[in-house]
Parts: structure tokens; sequence; C-alpha cells
């Protein structure tokens, strides 16, 4: 497998060179707007298999470039595939997931670790440690290969840049919590609630109990709020919801508690149905724990995906053992992360992400506030 990165002013030129040097079938990589100044250029990194049959593009079957069985060549849109209209996207997910993991396989043996310097190079190494997946070991790759003089952390905050809860990324007065079950959601929800609150006595909190009635997360919220001097509404239905948003003029922040989707709904059906798919004023936070596997994390990033989804909050991280699905999942969402979440109580157990601890905990397994790290 052949890869090389590629300049142009603009996608297009990129594109071209791409197709003048490897041929149509070139895979695309990666597509990245790079800056210099006030200049804005395009890179883009493409790879081919030099034993591939080019013949095949015409037959609709071997590498994928003619009919409906494979992905995007040098000429066609970087997005990827072209799927079927007749084939279920569930479907086409999951064997695009294979395709990826397939090219990846192909492409890893290319990454020659002498081209990097030594520091860039034990780095690489202990994030593969670490379970970082090939897709982003590839980027880091050749970010780092373009320079041996770069330092990695900047290389990885562009992978998983940080905007802690609470600062002036975060202006909108409506944070909705969603997530898988068991996560820890109404948890983090509180904690949250109750350090905004003291960091800002006068600040008027209302806390959302989104689930109609059922589960024990609804006791939770109302039990803290009743203690904490939180507002507290229950909102299970797009009735209820468009009583509370008539009343938000109350609130500085209203915080909603989502339930983990069931069957095999979405998160977009999920806000549609509660009336807020169109609401403005409004952040939903996708908080997962470090537990899962790749492919449940590249089903809850499909399902949960939608405009209204700006950030990833990490919860439990004490219960982990390696913390590389923290970049795996900032690449799947191209989110930021917002908040990391760590122990069992409510006091001193989250904090505001910032790119330094988020290193600190990858790299050394230091949980934010710690001095020691974990062995």
């Amino acid at each position: 497998m052949q890869v090389k990165t590629f300049k142009g002013t603009d996608t297009q030129t990129a594109l071209a060179k791409v197709k003048a040097e490897l041929g149509d079938d070139a895979i695309i990589l990666n597509t990245k707007t790079v800056r210099s100044g006030s200049v804005k250029s395009c890179e883009i990194t493409a790879a081919v298999d030099p034993r591939t049959n080019h013949n095949a593009r015409n037959g609709g079957n071997g590498n994928g470039n003619g009919g409906g069985n494979g992905q995007g060549s040098a000429g066609r849109d970087p997005g990827g595939f072209v799927p079927m209209h007749d084939t279920n996207p569930s479907d086409w997910s999951c064997e695009w997931r294979q395709i990826k993991d397939h090219l990846m396989a192909l492409v890893k043996p290319q990454m020659n670790m002498d081209d990097l310097a030594p520091r860039q190079r034990v780095a690489l190494q202990y994030l593969e440690r670490e379970e970082v997946d090939t897709q982003v070991m590839l980027r880091v790759y050749l970010d780092l290969k373009a320079d041996s003089e770069r330092p990695i952390l900047p290389v990885l905050e562009s992978v998983a840049p940080c905007y802690g809860f609470g600062s002036k990324k975060w202006l909108q007065k409506i944070h909705v919590f969603a997530g898988p079950h068991g996560v820890g959601k109404t948890s983090c929800l509180v904690r949250l609630a109750l350090r905004e609150k003291q960091l800002k006595p006068k600040l008027r909190v209302c806390v959302v109990a989104s689930d109609e009635g059922q589960g024990k997360g609804r006791l939770v919220l109302r039990h803290y709020a009743d203690l904490s001097g939180l507002a507290f509404r229950e909102a299970g239905n797009a009735e209820e919801m468009e009583e509370l948003l008539k009343e938000s003029h109350k609130f500085d922040m209203i915080l909603v508690d989502l339930p983990g989707l069931s069957g095999k709904a979405t998160l977009s059906e999920r806000l549609d149905d509660l009336g807020l798919g169109d609401c403005q004023d409004m952040a939903v936070h996708l908080v997962v724990a470090p537990y899962f596997s790749a492919s449940q994390y590249a089903e809850i990033a499909r399902r949960y995906g939608c405009p209204q989804l700006k950030s990833l909050i990490w919860t439990k991280l004490d219960e982990a053992c390696t913390f590389g699905a923290l970049l795996n999942m900032a690449r799947l969402t191209e989110l930021p992360v917002s908040a990391l979440s760590f122990g069992a109580g409510l006091k001193n157990t989250i904090t505001p992400a910032v790119s330094e601890m988020l290193w600190r905990l990858i790299f050394k397994h230091t949980l934010p506030g710690c001095q020691a790290e974990r062995n």
C-alpha cells in the first residue's frame, strides 16, 4: 500500500494531484484544511495498492470503485462511498467500517517508525499500547513524519480538542445530557449543576427529568434539587417540554437528563419527539464511559450523531484500564471533550476538560486532581 499526502490551494486541486499520481483507484484516507496566516490550503492523504486491478472499476466488484460495493476513489467525494438506495443503511455502515479496518490493516505495516524522531516514536508506541485505533495512529504518524521537530501534543490536540464546560464556548441556556444506559448521565448532570451553583451562587439552575416518570433518575434529580436549591421540572413529552420552554426565561441554565435510547431509535428522533429538533439555544452533550468495544463506540456515534450534538463528556474514568477510547471517539464524532468525571461521590468528581488533563490521563494514567500516577 502506497500512502502519500497531496497539497493544493483547494480540494479540487489536491484531488487532481491525487488522481494524476495515484490514478482512479486511489483511496482517500483523510482530508483537512490547513491555514498559514490568512492563506488556506487543502491536504489530502491518499493510498493505493500497487497490485490493484485497474479494470475492476468497470466490473463493479473488484476494488469497489465501480458498482455498489466499495468506497470513494480520487475522482469522488472525499467523504466516502456511494450507497445504493435499496440497501439497509445500517448494513452499509457495518460494511464500510469493515472496509476501513481492512484498509488500515494494509496501511499499518507501511508506517515506518524509523522515519520519526525518537521521542515521537516513543509517544506513538505508547498510544498503540493505549489501544488508540489505526486511523488515529496514521493521522498522527503522517503529521509527525512531515516534521521531525514537531511535538506530539499539538498534533493530538487537533484530534481531541478540549473546551471546558462552563467556559465561553458554552453560552447556550439548555444543555441536554444524552448517552447509553448506565454511563452515569444523571450523576454527571447533578455534579455539573452543583458545581455551577457553587461557582455562581446566584445562578438560576433548573434540572429536568425527561424519562416520562420511569426509572430512579427522576427521583435522584428531585432529591438533589430539593437539597441544593435547584429548580426541578419533568418534561418527558413534547407538551411538557413546550411548557418548560415557555418558562425558560426564569432560568439562566437548564440541564436536561435524557434517558438512554431504546430499540433502534436515534437521538435526532428523540429530540424531534420532545419538540427540541429545531431548538437553537441548546447544546447536546454525549456522555460515555471508556470501557465499550470499538464496534459499540461506532454504533453509539451513529445513533447519537445529530447537528445539536456539541461535545463529549467522559465518565467513570477511574474504572478504565486504558484511555485510547478518548481519542478514538473524538475521531469518530469529531467533537471536543467538555468534561471529565471520575469516582463515586458528587464532590470534586467532575471537572471541565482541559488539554493538559487529557494528556496526563492518556500518557500517565493520572486522574484530574490526582498527584500520583495510577498503577
